[in-house]
């Protein structure tokens, strides 16, 4: 069987910052086919900039990627930080401006509706999605702090049978300076990696079952 896997978003799922632009989309393909025992076709369709508003109306009206979301087994989504960096700079770095609130709740927003179109294009098919939460690059700002893990709850209070969300802020925290690119924005190649491991603890039900741990019986006498 061979599996299909979409991959939505912004600049990490282009992979910008990794070694030739790899990103964790060709990693987690790799470890997609380790843990499915089967080959699977990768389609990234990540634009750098991406914000939750424009891939929103792609989901709803670009037809071919909506026929690329009835036929994928697995979908990645990593959208968000676009938002907030935009109300970033039109407040001029104000992190205690209104303006995150109502960005935050446009971004939340948004994101159902992404969700809710691409489960009512999918049905009952056998699929899963993984949420990509955000990593705070300004380690020191504790308002950056606050609203980044504000919006990786909210993506956590999304998670069902089939989603789930990979956790990346403590991942990253403390470790900024290997894990970011040059730039201080983009994760680097081991960032990446990172990513993909928290990819991978989401698990991969249902496409594959986990099994049940294992628990000792006692013996009936």
């Amino acid at each position: 069987m061979v599996y299909r896997y979409l991959a939505l978003g912004d600049s990490l799922t282009v992979g910008i910052g990794s070694l030739f632009g790899s990103g964790f989309v060709p990693l987690y393909q790799k470890r997609l086919e380790y843990h499915l025992r089967s080959t699977v076709l990768v389609s990234n369709q990540g634009i750098n900039g991406l914000t939750s508003q424009r891939l929103l109306s792609m989901v709803k009206y670009n037809q071919y990627l909506r026929n690329l979301i009835v036929h994928a087994d697995i979908i990645t989504i990593s959208i968000g930080g676009n938002d907030l960096i935009q109300a970033a700079r039109s407040t001029r770095w104000n992190l205690s401006s209104p303006l995150f609130t109502q960005t935050l709740d446009v971004c939340e927003h948004n994101m159902r509706e992404i969700l809710s179109q691409i489960q009512s294009l999918k049905k009952d098919s056998p699929y899963f999605i993984r949420l990509v939460g955000l990593y705070n690059p300004l380690s020191k700002n504790e308002a950056a702090y606050h609203w980044v893990k504000q919006y990786n709850d909210f993506l956590t209070s999304l998670d069902s049978h089939k989603i789930a969300t990979a956790q990346l802020l403590y991942a990253f925290q403390g470790r900024e300076r290997e894990l970011l690119f040059l730039d201080k924005v983009h994760p680097s190649s081991k960032g990446y990696r990172v990513i993909e491991s928290q990819l991978d603890r989401t698990g991969y039900a249902p496409l594959l079952q986990m099994e049940k741990p294992y628990t000792l019986r006692k013996k009936k006498k």
